[in-house]
């Protein structure tokens, strides 16, 4: 497997870069690239090393949604977002779906991230109790100046003990599991993500499309998110607390 140098100077600049998106509200400062748009190259308007890096955490048997269905948003912003593919080891994982997923990198070699995603799905049962990758995802999310969970991804995430004191959600069928990998948590049982610090963090599988255009929104402005969503022809909900499926299962009256 090849592995691609990103050198300690290009980190700092795009920590400093993702800083001054994040206080501006940048979308002025992000020419947007439709999501229609597919000619190499549209609107690059900044060198190749002032990417972002959007690293994605996978593993057997996780959700396809939660981490295509994010991925293709930030998609959107290819000349901003270099999106990398990372796993625990070997050279690929398969979903729960079945479909194999090839693997840009290893925990031991992985750059350094500047939005950290970690999805759900069915191996998070496993992962919860693989000491070796909490440990590992633990690294990568204490450096990471965004970090974003979907579904039972939270359940990982809580498990490091990052989320300590933090108020997270998660997967609403999944939730009494989910929510039991951690009691230091302020797991919100009503909405659709919740946003506390750089943590964002989703309600089940399709929920972490509008938490990604609500981390979209807050990075790069709203006016960026809106335009990417009708691109997509998606229907946004934009409210991180109107969330159906809390009632739906029981957790509220």
């Amino acid at each position: 497997m090849k592995t691609k140098e990103i050198t300690n100077n290009n980190s700092n600049n795009r920590r400093g870069f993702i800083k001054a998106a994040t206080l501006l509200g940048a979308a002025y400062l992000y020419p947007m690239v439709s999501f229609a748009d597919t000619s190499p190259g549209l609107n690059s308007t900044l060198p190749a090393q002032e990417k972002l890096v959007l690293g994605m955490v996978v593993f057997d048997g996780f959700q396809l949604l939660d981490v295509f269905g994010p991925l293709d948003i930030f998609g959107s912003l290819r000349d901003k977002i270099s999106i990398i593919i990372i796993g625990e080891k070997g050279e690929s994982v398969k979903s729960s779906a079945g479909p194999v997923l090839k693997l840009d990198y290893t925990f031991s070699n992985a750059p350094k991230i500047d939005i950290l995603m970690i999805p759900g799905g069915g191996g998070t049962r496993r992962e919860v109790k693989n000491e070796v990758f909490l440990k590992a995802v633990k690294v990568l999310a204490e450096s990471a100046p965004q970090v974003a969970t979907i579904c039972t991804g939270s359940a990982v995430l809580a498990k490091t003990g990052l989320l300590d004191g933090h108020r997270a959600t998660t997967n609403k069928r999944a939730y009494a599991w989910a929510t039991s990998q951690s009691d230091k948590v302020t797991w919100v049982p009503e909405a659709r993500w919740v946003e506390d610090g750089k943590f964002f963090t989703s309600s089940g599988i399709s929920a972490g499309i509008d938490m990604a255009l609500g981390l979209i929104s807050k990075m790069f402005g709203k006016e960026t998110a809106v335009r990417i969503a009708n691109g997509a022809e998606y229907i946004w909900n934009d409210d991180p607390n109107r969330d159906p499926f809390a009632k739906m299962n029981g957790l509220i009256k």
